[in-house]
């Protein structure tokens, strides 16, 4: 078989989206450390992370032993808007590499935000909104992070508080004003709003910021603001959790790419010959 009878992308149905995420901790034999006190330097307890984290998903980021967690309808219901997402064959990075493999990417960028990051930013304000809060802090580099929460927290009608690296706030305008359109306040980072911005400004007056500046301003402003939780796109357990989605489509997609592989092998072909001077054909 040519490689390029292999379609060039697969597409499930909606009706394919997973219904749970996959906790790949439930069978991990030795599991990840715990995340430790900076205060105390013991393992974090759920109400430790509870003035920072909402209750649910610190639920999700301490649990270490359920193997799957339904996904809500709302966020199935949102899911649906550009998932599941579609399987392309890299036909020409073949071509290109001259390797006999076949090689796949699973594309994560045909939603408005343009990245895999919607796929927790949605669950993350859905937690949010069910614990009656009035809004979330978070920062972003690029701003791929914290355009996926904007377009999130706009759906839930969630307040949202942005805080970007101040270079990428001045070299992408365009990251920035996408926020906005979706409701969210965008400040460059490091900032004279929050008591640990001034700090650093005053000690480093020319920085252009950097995440672990913008982490820190998110952070306090949650933990000092009522109705405020702090939310990130990455690191976590509960992001990885979320992200798991990709993974679980990725399976439904090999079983139907090995279901198309193993048909153009096995369809019949029709062979013609003569037997006694007779032409006859049979299905091998």
């Amino acid at each position: 078989m040519n490689k390029f009878d292999v379609p060039y992308k697969i597409y499930l149905d909606e009706k394919d989206i997973p219904s749970s995420w996959y906790n790949v901790r439930a069978d991990m034999k030795t599991k990840p450390a715990p995340l430790i006190h900076p205060g105390t330097l013991k393992p974090m307890t759920f109400e430790d992370m509870r003035p920072i984290f909402c209750d649910e998903l610190i639920k999700q980021e301490l649990d270490d032993n359920t193997a799957y967690i339904k996904i809500p309808d709302e966020i199935l219901n949102f899911y649906k808007m550009y998932r599941p997402s579609p399987l392309t064959h890299a036909v020409f990075l073949e071509e290109a590499l001259g390797t006999p493999a076949h090689i796949f990417y699973k594309f994560e960028g045909n939603n408005t935000s343009g990245s895999h990051k919607l796929n927790s930013a949605i669950a993350q304000a859905y937690y949010a909104k069910k614990q009656g809060l009035k809004g979330v802090t978070t920062e972003t580099g690029a701003g791929q992070w914290g355009t996926a929460l904007a377009m999130a927290c706009s759906f839930f009608r969630l307040d949202c508080k942005v805080y970007m690296v101040r270079v990428s706030y001045e070299q992408k305008p365009f990251r920035r004003e996408v926020m906005r359109t979706y409701g969210a306040s965008v400040t460059p980072s490091p900032s004279m709003e929050t008591e640990i911005g001034r700090k650093i400004n005053a000690e480093h007056p020319n920085t252009t910021g950097s995440l672990g500046c913008a982490i820190s301003e998110a952070v306090e402003v949650a933990a000092s603001t009522e109705g405020y939780r702090y939310v990130l796109g990455s690191v976590l357990n509960q992001v990885l959790l979320h992200q798991s989605i990709i993974g679980l489509e990725t399976k439904k997609h090999q079983a139907r790419h090995h279901h198309r592989l193993c048909w153009r092998r096995l369809k019949p072909r029709r062979f013609n010959f003569t037997v006694h001077g007779r032409k006859t054909s049979r299905r091998g």
